[in-house]
């Protein structure tokens, strides 16, 4: 192996050369303490960077065994080092100058969420490896060995000396994140054993400082559970920890506007995801299939059943296999509703404001003014309490402006200035008076039967068990939710993919649909907002549970693969393939993302359904 030496000697040797001749600096490089990798070198210097990583060794890294011996605490102890060294690098960035992205060096720069990232990777033996980026310097396009040489022998060495091999206090942050990713662990066990949605923390901070700022709002009221929700965990190192378990069922969040409705929403919609600590959120979490439902006028549908909200359209279109290039708010809420129920979703997320209006409720004056035989829309609110009962998928529904939800939920949340206030048995009384003078007839849901309500009481009663601190899991199990059943959605969710993309990508190159392909369909992406394969596109803007971009970006690779494997043939069900493509991945890790078999930084892990949206924008 060359040593920094040789590549001190390389780089004198190309001073002045075209810039062309930063290609031979190609390989690995021991400088002792840790490997250097120059893996791919940019074209000129306004190019995309070069591609770099280091390698430091378990005896110089000094990670404690705890932070790297099961797979959650090594995804927690590598985001710790990303933000570390990303922290360094843009002290080091552009201290050399040159033109175009001369002296830039850059690795990803995450959020408050922790997501497993191809920036980094952490071996069992506390092995490290960080990938990164870093702009070679030049003047024009004449290669500048002089300042290369400052960057690759000086200024990369100390940030993996202060980011990667860490002192005493390095080690106690990393052990910090080990110990919240144990906590955040058993929080999410606690969700699936007691039969709830979603867990919030009392002393939560849940406002952001800005509708465009991740950063925890100063001075916010820190949440309290109502005490009849409350519940107690057990935690592995914080210990006891109290707050507001949301029971699976249908929940509605009310409450005035600008009192907190749609940010209690938004942080059970971002809580699939474990966040650092100092969030504020760190301790909120979500059952991890929950997806949050909106309408998306425009978007494309792909053979999609939504005849359990749309049918009998005057044109007579069936609407069990449905498809547009320009939906409508409803039709686009419906199917993506479809579209969740297919991806495995046990939990919906829903806010009024974001929704179509048609697709959510029908008032009985415009049932009185318009036939039922004249509307093709059977409104939500009429599906959601069947998918409860009859399919064991959950509902959260923020709302604000209607009551038709009111008769057919379990739960009732207000939201009064930022607090939680369990309201439910105060509806159930508005309810039954509202009976009594006819306004609103017997319904599933909020008291309608003896039997209902003792179920409720039972609820309640597991609760409060809880708060005296029972830890048995049995004793607030999931035993009373209903068993999960195959749904009659005209037998559409073993959906075959459409095969329009995949006989587009086909045509590139290759005969059977497993056998991988020799020209490589081109990635353009466009952040967070989504991509283009090829000639294909994905619009990602209102696909709300991804954070960040490097989770599109990803995805950008993941479909890649698919349309070059012939994976949307037509014949595989969209559950197939979103399960190969995730099985590729966990089994050769980041390198099956990458067209040219080095992996490097800029990705970070979606969910599944995350793909399956993905894949169903494809236009």
């Amino acid at each position: 192996m060359k040593t920094d030496r040789d590549l001190e000697r390389q780089l004198a040797s190309i001073d002045r050369r075209g810039y062309p001749a930063y290609k031979g600096l190609r390989g690995t490089y021991d400088f002792g303490d840790f490997e250097l990798d120059i893996a791919h070198v940019q074209g000129d210097p306004f190019a995309a960077p070069s591609q770099l990583a280091v390698y430091v060794s378990g005896d110089v890294s000094g990670l404690p065994a705890c932070c790297r011996d099961a797979a959650h605490r090594r995804t927690a102890t590598e985001d710790l080092l990303v933000r570390r060294f990303s922290k360094e690098a843009a002290q080091a960035s552009f201290k050399v100058g040159g033109s175009g992205k001369s002296g830039f060096i850059g690795t990803s720069n995450p959020g408050p969420e922790i997501l497993a990232r191809s920036a980094c990777e952490i071996a069992p033996d506390g092995a490290v490896m960080l990938r990164f980026e870093a702009g070679l310097p030049a003047h024009g396009r004449t290669i500048d060995a002089r300042a290369a040489a400052r960057m690759l022998l000086d200024l990369i060495p100390v940030c993996v000396e202060r980011a990667l091999m860490l002192d005493d206090a390095g080690r106690r942050a990393a052990q910090k994140a080990a110990e919240l990713a144990d906590d955040q662990r058993a929080v999410r066990s606690a969700i699936r054993e007691r039969g709830l949605v979603a867990f919030v923390a009392d002393g939560s901070v849940l406002p952001r400082s800005s509708g465009v700022s991740a950063k925890p709002l100063a001075g916010a009221r820190p949440f309290t559970s109502p005490e009849s929700m409350r519940v107690t965990l057990e935690l592995p190192h914080r210990g006891r920890v109290r707050g507001m378990g949301i029971r699976r069922g249908i929940t509605l969040i009310v409450g005035g506007g600008y009192h907190g409705k749609s940010t209690l929403l938004k942080a059970l919609q971002e809580g699939v995801y474990d966040h650092i600590a100092g969030d504020g959120r760190e301790l909120v979490a979500t059952d991890e299939t929950a997806i949050k439902l909106r309408a998306e006028d425009g978007r494309v549908v792909h053979a999609v059943d939504i005849s359990p909200f749309i049918n009998n359209l005057p044109d007579g279109r069936d609407t069990r296999s449905f498809s547009t290039e320009d939906a409508s708010g409803s039709t686009s809420q419906a199917a993506s509703t479809v579209e969740a129920l297919e991806a495995g979703a046990r939990t919906l997320l829903i806010d009024e404001d974001t929704s179509a209006t048609n697709f959510m409720v029908r008032d009985a004056l415009m049932e009185a003014v318009v036939a039922a035989e004249h509307e093709p829309i059977t409104p939500f609110v009429e599906r959601v309490r069947a998918l409860w009962e009859r399919h064991g998928v959950s509902c959260v529904l923020v709302m604000g402006s209607s009551g038709a939800f009111f008769p057919v939920a379990d739960s009732v949340i207000q939201m009064d200035a930022y607090e939680a206030n369990d309201i439910t048995e105060r509806v159930r009384a508005v309810l039954a008076d509202a009976r009594l003078a006819g306004t609103y007839p017997e319904a599933p849901g909020l008291g309608v039967s003896a039997s209902e309500a003792g179920e409720a009481s039972e609820a309640g009663e597991a609760g409060e068990a809880s708060e005296a601190g029972e830890t048995s899991a049995s004793s607030s199990s999931d035993q009373d939710a209903p068993a999960s059943r195959p749904l009659e959605l005209g037998g559409r969710l073993e959906r075959r993919s459409t095969g329009r993309p995949g006989r587009r990508g086909r045509a590139r190159g290759g005969d059977d649909a497993g056998t991988a392909r020799h020209e490589h369909l081109k990635v353009r992406g466009r952040g967070r907002d989504g991509f283009s394969v090829g000639s294909y596109d994905a619009d990602l803007r209102l696909v709300e549970q991804l954070v960040d971009a490097e989770q599109s970006a990803a995805l950008a690779q993941m479909v890649r693969v698919v349309l070059e494997h012939g994976l949307l043939d037509g014949m595989r069900a969209l559950r197939d393939v979103v399960d190969e493509a995730f099985r590729v991945l966990d089994e050769q890790g980041w390198e099956a993302l990458s067209p040219y078999g080095d992996a490097a930084c800029g990705l970070a892990r979606p969910r599944p359904c995350e793909l399956f949206a993905a894949l169903n924008r494809l236009r």
